[in-house]
C-alpha cells in the first residue's frame, strides 16, 4: 500500500450540518470523516477504490459566524418530470417568490484542514491493469494540477474547497487546542459496504 495522501483543503466558509439541527443550519466544530471521503472522491472517484480517513488536522483556529441564506422549501418531484415527459401538464418548475425561505446559519470561517487518508482496494471493480499504485499516482497528479471531476466544497455545495497536496517541506501545523467534539457522524453507509473502522 503507497504511503498515506495528505491533502490540505481550505476556503473563506464551511457548513458540516448536525442532523439533529435540520431547518436552522449548524455546523460541526470540525469537518466530518465523511465530509473529507466526499472531498476526495471530487477529485478522483473510482469505484475500484474506497477511501478511508484516517486523520483530520485543523490547522487554523475554530471559529463560527452567522449568515442568512436564501433555500427554497419545494422540490421538483421525478413523478412529475416523467409525468411532463409523458404530456400531462404538470409544473416542472419552482416559482422562487413563492418557495423561499430565509434560514439562519452558524457556519465556520477561515478555514484549513489537512486531510490524511488511504483506500481500500474494491477488486470486483477493477481493471485488468488498475492496482494501489496507480490509483495512488493518478490521485497525487490530479491534486498537484488541481484537477477535479466535480468542484470540491465544505460541506455545501456554496462554500468552495481550494485544495493542495502536502509535502515534506511543508507539514501540517494542528493548532494548539484540544476539546471534546462529541457526538459526531463518521460516514454513511452504502448498501453492502462495509463501513471502515477508524484507526
Amino acid at each position: 500500500m503507497p504511503a498515506p495522501i495528505r491533502l490540505r483543503v481550505f476556503g473563506d466558509y464551511a457548513l458540516f450540518s448536525r442532523p439533529e439541527l435540520k431547518v436552522e443550519r449548524y455546523s460541526y466544530d470540525v469537518m466530518t470523516p465523511s465530509a473529507a471521503r466526499g472531498i476526495l472522491d471530487a477529485i478522483y472517484y473510482h469505484p475500484g477504490l474506497r477511501w478511508r480517513v484516517k486523520r483530520i488536522v485543523v490547522e487554523r483556529p475554530i471559529r463560527f459566524t452567522n449568515i442568512r441564506r436564501n433555500e427554497v422549501s419545494k422540490k421538483i418531484l421525478a413523478s412529475d418530470l416523467l409525468a411532463a415527459a409523458n404530456g400531462d401538464e404538470k409544473s416542472i418548475f419552482i416559482d422562487r417568490s413563492d418557495a423561499i425561505a430565509q434560514r439562519a446559519a452558524t457556519v465556520l470561517r477561515d478555514v484549513c484542514y489537512v486531510i490524511e487518508a488511504n483506500f481500500d482496494l474494491v477488486p470486483e471493480k477493477m481493471g485488468v491493469g488498475d492496482s494501489a499504485d496507480k490509483f495512488y499516482a493518478i490521485f497525487c497528479n490530479r491534486a498537484r494540477k488541481g484537477k477535479f471531476f466535480a468542484q470540491p466544497y465544505l460541506g455545501c455545495r456554496e462554500f468552495p474547497a481550494f485544495f493542495a497536496l502536502v509535502d515534506d517541506n511543508a507539514p501540517p501545523k494542528p493548532i494548539a487546542e484540544s476539546r471534546d467534539l462529541g457526538l459526531m457522524l463518521y460516514d454513511m453507509e452504502e448498501e453492502g459496504a462495509a463501513i471502515p473502522t477508524p484507526s
